[in-house]
């Protein structure tokens, strides 16, 4: 988003008409920043065979998807509902990699069934899965490399107390069941964390995987997760998408060589692709002084933009109504029945009521993690491309709420 003639746009497309026209709360993504940043990906990877699977669970609007696979992305899915998701958008089953979590062999089965993918993170699915399937279905299996990265536990999922992946250290007992229920392995995965600010952590983890891969001999590909991290403010930091693309890709050709076979490397990003893309707009429905604090209390809340409050993240706030107004002091808050704290004591141009706010990098886990709570309802979304604003979810209704509650005698 940037302001030209006072005015804030969104690739050529004014942010105060789009809200005039759909309204708010409303959910904004720009096409060229996705784009950009999936190209991005692949020129730092230019030099090796790289794959980009978008982790779908940070947008899934199917118009994102179409979006995806029009620009060249794979497809990285955590439940059969995704992927039921991702193949009505046109992917064809092998562009769509199934990584479930604590789900049991009948959901598993019906990924079989539909010709996906599949990635196994744990020993008792990798059984079960190895006694009904053998051979006759090859898999990735999910490692678990006790890396502690992004630095909070919310958002790492490769530590020792981790849900997810099985064990580094449990690599003989996964060959064992392999060599017993004569599994065919295609691929190796492991994914550390979100927010991974440091390349050497993607190398380190880089480096078990080649290690693990060594008892395998039938690889296609490796999967080194994602987890890049993006800026939430014009100060902050982000992964050097560049460096890490000619480090990694230095150590992966390099153990194609000794591995004797050209694999396929892949990552799974969702927030770098579509964060940065997204914005929330919203309506300050009252300006509250109390005897300490300025609030803002705008027609959102947790149930739209649940980061603040689930994961203390930062997301920077801008007053879209008032460009040229004096900066003021204000907390943004929501209208839900909790606290629902969007940003504390955040420098703004005067706010007024009626004015628009605008919170940035909403792009991923904003949406895709809202709910009816309050029972309000979720917000319209729209994307800018090619210079227009195309509606791309309605914004919901009552009868959206009620649709599949039974008025039941009572």
């Amino acid at each position: 988003m940037e302001i030209i003639n006072n005015e804030y746009q969104i690739s050529g497309v004014s942010v105060l008409e789009v809200c005039k026209e759909f309204g708010t709360p409303l959910y904004v993504y720009d096409a060229n920043v996705i784009e950009r940043n999936y190209n991005r990906l692949i020129n730092a990877f230019k030099t090796t065979n790289v794959e980009i699977h978008y982790a779908c669970k940070a947008l899934t609007n199917i118009n994102i998807l179409k979006l995806m696979k029009k620009i060249g992305a794979n497809l990285d899915t955590v439940s059969i509902q995704e992927v039921q998701i991702g193949l009505k958008a046109g992917f064809a089953p092998q562009e769509i990699m199934y990584t479930p979590n604590c789900v049991g062999m009948e959901e598993i089965s019906k990924a079989v069934s539909l010709g996906v993918k599949i990635n196994i993170d744990n020993i008792s699915i990798l059984e079960q899965f190895g006694n009904k399937y053998g051979d006759s279905y090859p898999i990735c299996i999910r490692i678990n490399p006790h890396i502690m990265a992004g630095g909070n536990t919310k958002i790492s999922t490769g530590h020792i107390d981790s849900k997810f992946g099985i064990s580094v250290y449990q690599l003989r007992h996964i060959e064992r069941v392999v060599k017993s229920t004569n599994l065919k392995v295609e691929g190796l995965h492991m994914h550390t964390g979100s927010d991974i600010l440091d390349v050497d952590v993607f190398l380190n983890g880089a480096e078990l995987l080649f290690d693990a891969a060594k008892h395998f001999k039938d690889l296609e590909f490796l999967d080194l997760g994602s987890g890049f991290k993006v800026k939430y403010s014009k100060d902050d930091y982000s992964t050097n998408i560049e460096e890490l693309g000619e480090k990694i890709s230095e150590r992966f050709n390099a153990f194609c060589t000794a591995y004797g076979k050209e694999l396929k490397l892949i990552f799974e990003p969702g927030k770098f692709l579509v964060s940065e893309s997204g914005f929330l707009f919203v309506n300050v429905n009252v300006i509250k002084q109390t005897m300490s604090t300025v609030f803002a209390g705008v027609d959102s809340g947790q149930n739209h933009l649940i980061r603040p409050m689930f994961y203390d993240a930062y997301h920077h706030i801008t007053n879209v109504s008032n460009a040229e107004g004096k900066n003021r002091i204000y907390t943004v808050v929501g209208y839900i029945c909790e606290t629902d704290t969007f940003g504390w004591d955040r420098k703004l141009n005067e706010v007024r009521e009626g004015d628009i706010l605008c919170l940035h990098n909403a792009g991923a886990y904003g949406f895709s993690m809202s709910s009816n709570y309050n029972s309000r309802y979720r917000p319209a979304e729209v994307l800018i491309k090619d210079g227009k604003a195309i509606l791309i979810r309605r914004r919901e209704n009552l009868e959206d709420i009620l649709a599949s509650q039974i008025d039941a005698e009572i």
